[in-house]
């Protein structure tokens, strides 16, 4: 008797070949290479109930009466069926349709095409309509690089043959204006659909210029409770969008239910974004009668809340005198403490861990310091100063924090939870200056840190006409699953009157600049509702649902992290003569 193993898309089959004496002759079969394409005829064996796997193909075997070979495979770069010899990356990218082979990848890719049937049952089960928008638009500041697309239409309305000036369409960052519109129209009052969208962004293990997001707008979505008390206590939903809210809780809660047999809970928790960079929490740290309030929070806007290390305000501790300055120059003072007696598991990965700047104090203030929060010999405190008004993302120790942990864990130090910690993270700033990825667009000025069309809170909008740009918080709320972003949405400016303001005098769009938004507020003048919406990624839920780190394991045909492809070959330059037709002249190169 001989054995084979049979792949196919299914999983493995064992092929049992009878060498006894009448038996047909097939030892050619051991002669053909492997990957190659064979027809098998024979008689299915049901295993003994001992003997069998878990899988598709796991109870039985197949005794072959007769083979044929359908294509021999030869010239292999690598051979996918080995999992003992995994070519690197750059050859197995050269060689998608190979490495594609793969287990690993081919289940990857069910299981997205599962998740996007589940995406499509529950959404059309509540009455959400599928629609799609257009891919080629028009260039506009929203935000994000945009991939251009030069054509031989030299007017819009499709005349003009002969102008000397090139245009061009843009590839749409997401399908923001159309979906607006088509709520605005009244004619779809729920709409989704998944969205191909694209950014010419710097490639990362989680971003490629083409992705896919699982797109969703609403009408008459509430602007929130209106309550003029401001509320200081945690997991409270205090802006608009709600229906949004448990659109999203039901269909993640679907999801991970049907695809990884995990009950998340009925709602998710909810922090505001000044929560995440300065949560106040009153406790006594340290072992002496004295009670200490400690500003701590997670020094980042997508937390990672599967552990402590939490980063902490103690400005307060400091000396009076070196306490003023600080306060004069609208700074605090941040501490990670790593103590022996209850981080130990993370000493190891804080040691290695290289800091990106420091904090510089005077001894008399690290004494000081040392003396308040009862550091013993052996435990590490990290220390860095920032601005006392959270900006941007993440702070100095916020990265810290995360790059602790990853190196404790890639040291087998610490393991972390699997039970995924998912929460919304609300009331972001509405406008930004410190967001390096919207510079070249803002050139200095105000940019939206989520897009133009986000709303502000109703309790901010006074303060948001009279000019008091950095205090106005937006309807902006953000889907975080184990400190990754999976989601972004808001509640969208709906009165004409304030999305132009918006665009005139905070953002500071000049006419050409606003040229591209001007279908969008006609329609808001139109009679537009109250309308709210979120984009959802695809391709990073994938990801967490695989459990891989990478989006590129759960895409068929993905990118490199640098934005090329290897197996297409793409992008690659066009001759002169092709760039002649669309009126577009080469760079020269002397």
């Amino acid at each position: 008797m001989s054995f084979y193993p049979l792949k196919d898309s299914y999983g493995t089959t064992q092929l049992i070949v009878d060498h006894s004496e009448g038996a047909p002759d097939l030892s050619a079969l051991a002669k053909i290479p492997v990957e190659s394409s064979v027809l098998i005829e024979g008689t299915v064996l049901l295993r003994p109930p001992n003997a069998r796997r878990p899988g598709p193909t796991g109870e039985i075997d197949v005794q072959v009466e007769k083979f044929t070979v359908l294509n021999t495979a030869r010239s292999l770069p690598f051979v996918p069926s080995n999992p003992h010899n995994v070519a690197n990356d750059d050859v197995r990218a050269r060689y998608r349709y190979l490495d594609l082979r793969r287990t690993v990848l081919s289940e990857n890719i069910k299981k997205r095409s599962k998740v996007a049937q589940t995406v499509r049952e529950v959404l059309h089960q509540r009455d959400f309509v599928e629609v799609e928008t257009p891919v080629l638009l028009r260039s506009s500041p929203e935000g994000a690089r945009e991939f251009l697309v030069p054509t031989r239409i030299t007017k819009p309305n499709g005349s003009g043959i002969g102008n000397a000036n090139p245009t061009f369409y843009a590839l749409q960052q997401s399908p923001q204006q159309p979906k607006q519109l088509l709520i605005c129209s009244g004619g779809v009052d729920r709409y989704f659909q998944l969205a191909k969208c694209f950014r010419d962004e710097d490639g990362r293990k989680d971003r490629q210029p083409e992705f896919t997001q699982i797109d969703l707008e609403m009408s008459f979505v509430s602007w929130g409770p209106h309550e003029s008390r401001e509320v200081q206590s945690s997991n409270v939903w205090r802006i608009g969008g709600s229906e949004v809210r448990d659109m999203v809780e039901t269909l993640i809660q679907q999801i991970w239910q049907q695809v990884e047999g995990i009950s998340l809970p009925s709602n998710f928790p909810v922090m505001t974004y000044h929560e995440a960079m300065t949560r106040v929490s009153l406790r006594s740290l340290f072992t002496t009668s004295e009670l200490v309030t400690i500003y701590a929070q997670f020094g980042s806007d997508k937390p990672d809340t599967r552990f402590g290390l939490e980063v902490s305000d103690i400005t307060h501790l400091l000396p009076e005198k070196q306490r003023s300055l600080f306060e004069d120059n609208m700074e605090i003072l941040e501490m990670i403490a790593v103590r022996k007696s209850g981080e130990a598991q993370f000493l190891g990965a804080s040691r290695v861990c290289k800091p990106d700047s420091t904090a510089e104090l005077t001894s008399e203030e690290i004494s000081y310091i040392n003396e308040k929060l009862q550091l013993v010999p052996g435990d590490d405190v990290w220390l860095a100063r920032r601005s006392r008004i959270a900006k941007g993302g993440s702070t100095a120790l916020g990265a810290v924090r995360l790059r602790i942990s990853e190196i404790a864990q890639a040291r087998n130090d610490f393991v972390i939870t699997t039970t995924p910690h998912i929460l919304w993270i609300t009331e972001f700033p509405l406008f930004t200056q410190a967001d390096a990825d919207k510079d070249f667009l803002a050139k200095g000025r105000w940019s939206s840190t989520h897009h133009p069309f986000t709303a502000p809170m109703w309790q901010d909008i006074d303060a948001m006409y009279r000019g008091d740009i950095e205090a106005v918080r937006g309807q902006h709320y953000d889907l975080v699953l184990n400190g990754v972003e999976i989601g972004g949405g808001s509640v969208r400016v709906h009165d004409a009157i304030m999305q132009d303001f918006i665009f005139t005098h905070i953002l500071k769009l000049n006419e050409a600049e606003k040229e591209p938004f001007q279908h969008l507020l006609h329609a808001l003048q139109c009679g537009a509702p109250p309308h709210g919406g979120i984009a959802l990624g695809f391709d990073r839920m994938m990801a967490m649902l695989c459990h891989t780190q990478s989006i590129r394991d759960v895409i068929a045909f993905p990118k490199t992290a640098t934005g090329t492809d290897f197996l297409f070959r793409s992008p690659a330059p066009i001759s002169d003569e092709v760039l002649f037709q669309y009126g577009i002249q080469p760079r020269s190169t002397t």
